[in-house]
């Protein structure tokens, strides 16, 4: 890699495992994070995301392997390192007896802003993350999504080159969801790159890039599309008038790898080794037609969550073998 490749990533590592005692929660990770991007961990609870942020920013140390973060060992330079990043815990982590500003007054002076930046500092991202109004109130009595802009507030306040969020939205509506993204996006926009563990599949799909996490091990990476473009499984919706009569009609076809129902509407999955879209789906037709079930059936593009599936089942697979 030349310099100049170099220079553009912001975190890079090499097989980063961590073990509790028997249990391998992060197995062998290799990654390569450029600078500016928002890059995300999908996976279920016990797949490895959390370990793996913590070991990134340095507040686990790795039992092997190494990650550089901003050209930093975050083993060996974490004190330094966590100067230049912030960091999102999963739960509100701030003090409840505190009011907003007080919260913010506090973090400004762990990390020692100079006391001349500290008032406006805080005074803008009042006004940014929406709580000007809210200041003199107390953080235990906010709303989910306003202690989650509090947290985030209180994340970027030194400036952080980088930004860890430990499934930052999982306590918020969909609406907070949506605009806590948009924030991201200005962020990653003005030059901060963002590490976001998620397991919701349309937060996912916002990422510049991803890795797929199951049991410690990273199974897939690349952008949205290139998961998809990449997918070993022709995918097939199915439209029936009775979509739970058509899923136990197929459910026992040994060549279907995977069915899920969404309302109305059925993805099944057939592996691309075996069929192309024409086969695939003649063979699901007849064995609805076989059973007097019918049904719309059409090929269509994979989504993340097909990607997800057919990811997932494979690493358990080839576990199992």
């Amino acid at each position: 890699m030349s310099s100049n490749d170099r220079e553009k990533i912001a975190i890079e590592s090499h097989g980063l495992t961590m073990r509790f005692g028997d249990l391998i929660a992060v197995n062998n990770v290799d990654l390569s994070i450029e600078r500016g991007s928002i890059y995300g961990f999908l996976g279920p609870n016990g797949s490895g995301k959390s370990t793996t942020l913590r070991m990134l920013c340095g507040l686990l140390t790795p039992s092997s392997g190494e990650a550089r973060v901003l050209g930093m060992n975050s083993r060996t330079e974490s004190e330094a390192l966590k100067q230049r990043i912030g960091y999102m815990t999963q739960r509100f982590s701030l003090y409840d007896d505190l009011t907003v500003r007080e919260n913010l007054q506090f973090i400004s002076e762990v990390y020692a802003l100079p006391r001349r930046e500290r008032a406006p500092r805080i005074d803008e991202l009042l006004r940014v993350y929406r709580l000007a109004e809210r200041q003199k109130q107390r953080a235990g009595t906010l709303s989910g999504g306003q202690k989650q802009r509090l947290a985030l507030a209180c994340a970027v306040l030194h400036r952080p080159e980088i930004l860890l969020l430990d499934e930052p939205t999982s306590a918020v509506d969909p609406q907070n969801r949506r605009d806590f993204w948009e924030g991201l996006f200005e962020l990653a926009d003005g030059g901060t790159t963002i590490l976001v563990s998620t397991h919701y599949m349309d937060e996912a799909t916002r990422c510049h890039r991803l890795a797929i996490l199951d049991r410690g091990v990273k199974v897939a990476d690349g952008s949205p599309k290139e998961l998809s473009d990449r997918m070993d499984s022709i995918v097939l919706e199915v439209i029936a008038d009775n979509p739970n009569a058509a899923r136990n009609c197929l459910v026992g076809e040994p060549a279907i790898s995977s069915i899920t129902q969404l309302g109305i509407r059925l993805r099944v999955l057939l592996p691309k080794a075996i069929f192309d879209p024409q086969s695939a789906t003649a063979l699901v037709r007849a064995r609805l037609e076989q059973s007097r079930i019918f049904a719309k059936v059409d090929a269509v593009a994979p989504d993340l969550e097909d990607v997800f599936v057919t990811v997932t089942r494979a690493h358990k697979r080839d576990a199992a073998s």
